[in-house]
């Protein structure tokens, strides 16, 4: 137990004189620690950016809803089915567009009939409409929709009730509001049970969407509406009281009546406007996704007038892009920390030959070399651990700043901050043993002898 205290109070004595030596040096001490404190500033600022990208693509993961397939029509700017079929000549692509009923509620029910890996389906018809309360008025969309599209979107309600059955199977005039149409169009009331006009359509409105925010570019590219800009009405309220485009379009091609300027909207003969299939497992996505694209085209006359797209692959594809570019980052910022333990062994290097006389005289009282080895790790540690302190502030402080400053999220966690500073005393530790071990070999006599 006497030995045992004794080395404790001897450890003692040699991180005492470790921190004197760093505290007379002031200076050289800062500039030792530059390296590690940006070093670990930076670590924790990219690992934030990372964690804040990670967790906005997940977000988008949650709004576009998992497993999802999308499907549009292909529309020409006359209105008319568009084909992209290139193996077969021009005149036989406009006739099989001609031959195509388009994309209908009967695709969604032979999807949902013959692919057993489809749990759901939510078919959506969306026209750009003026929604009308009173003196106030706001464009937006009016979409019909089914009792599938909020749990396959995840959208939730602020207020009100979703649809019921009745509602669907009737054809009710009834709808649910986006967040913004609501701030808008009733800035100091409630909206529910209030009518509002879409279009020429009035609706009583039994619920409002929470607000759902995402930017414009991402909502393009992942084919996704603003919620919070939308009316939503059961789809049969829209096929039966608005507008079914299919029936429409069947008198006209009797009538042979021909298209025009004003008509661009009408001969769109598409029933539907967006079809939603969600897949029980994303293992399934891509066969799932053959099955459908083939079953389509035998249902259009072999006329691939409708866009496939699958959100989610999307969003593993950017996911991916992003976490390269992050570990790239991580990479930079990490040679930042080996470039501040060079600094320190240097340093401490050069602090050897600088108190050669006073490593002799530690030696000629006594010290072992275990003793002045422990005494230069040490010195090393300290500056590490005080730098890499520093840079901890820093990394935060710089990661608030990107995210007030930018539209950039970050998110700081406890495991960078944790692995930034772990790195930074190891590093202290690996480049502070040679100059260490360079002092410890010292001769003591040749050491005293030295001016």
């Amino acid at each position: 137990m006497i030995v045992s205290q004794a080395n404790i109070e001897k450890y003692q004595l040699n991180i005492r004189i470790a921190f004197e030596a760093v505290l007379s040096n002031k200076a050289r001490t800062i500039l030792t620690a530059l390296g590690i404190i940006f070093g670990v500033a930076a670590v924790i600022a990219m690992l934030a950016i990372g964690n804040g990208a990670k967790q906005e693509l997940l977000d988008q993961m949650k709004l576009v809803g998992v497993n999802n397939i999308i499907i549009t029509p292909k529309i020409n700017t006359d209105g008319a089915i568009a084909s992209d079929n290139d193996e077969i000549s021009k005149d036989d692509k406009e006739s099989k567009t001609r031959l195509s009923p388009g994309l209908t509620l009967l695709d969604a029910d032979a999807i949902k009939k013959i692919i057993p890996t489809v749990k759901s389906i939510s078919p959506e018809i969306t026209t750009e409409q003026t929604i009308i309360y009173r003196k106030n008025s706001i464009t937006g969309e009016f979409t019909g929709i089914n009792k599938n599209f909020f749990n396959v979107y995840n959208l939730e309600l602020e207020n009100g009730k979703y649809f019921n059955n009745y509602h669907f199977e009737k054809g009710e005039q009834v709808c649910i509001i986006g967040h913004n149409v609501a701030v808008k169009l009733f800035p100091t009331e409630s909206p529910i049970g209030k009518q509002l006009k879409c279009g020429g359509l009035w609706l009583k409105i039994v619920g409002v969407l929470k607000n759902r925010m995402m930017e414009e570019s991402q909502m393009a590219n992942l084919q996704i509406d603003n919620f919070n800009l939308n009316v939503y009405a059961p789809l049969q309220t829209v096929l039966i009281r608005y507008n079914d485009r299919s029936i429409i379009n069947s008198k006209k091609l009797k009538k042979g009546s021909r298209r025009n300027n004003k008509q661009k909207t009408d001969n769109n003969r598409n029933q539907l406007d967006k079809l939603i299939i969600q897949i029980d497992n994303s293992e399934n996505i891509g066969m799932s996704l053959d099955v459908i694209h083939r079953l389509l085209k035998r249902r259009h006359a072999d006329s691939e007038d409708f866009i496939i797209t699958v959100p989610e692959l999307l969003l593993k594809q950017e996911q991916k892009t992003r976490d390269i570019f992050n570990i790239v980052l991580a990479a930079i910022a990490s040679i930042s920390l080996v470039v501040g333990g060079i600094g320190i062994m240097n340093i401490m290097l050069a602090s050897v030959m600088e108190r050669i006389k006073e490593i002799g005289v530690r030696r000629a009282i006594g010290a072992r070399k275990e003793d002045i080895v422990l005494q230069f790790i040490a010195e090393a540690i300290i500056i590490s651990i005080s730098g890499g302190l520093i840079g901890i502030v820093l990394g935060i402080i710089f990661a608030y700043l990107v995210s007030n400053f930018t539209e950039i999220l970050t998110i700081i966690s406890g495991f960078s901050i944790f692995i930034s500073f772990f790195v930074s005393v190891s590093v202290g530790v690996l480049f502070g043993y040679m100059p260490a071990k360079k002092a410890a070999i010292q001769d003591p006599v040749t050491s005293l002898r030295h001016e």
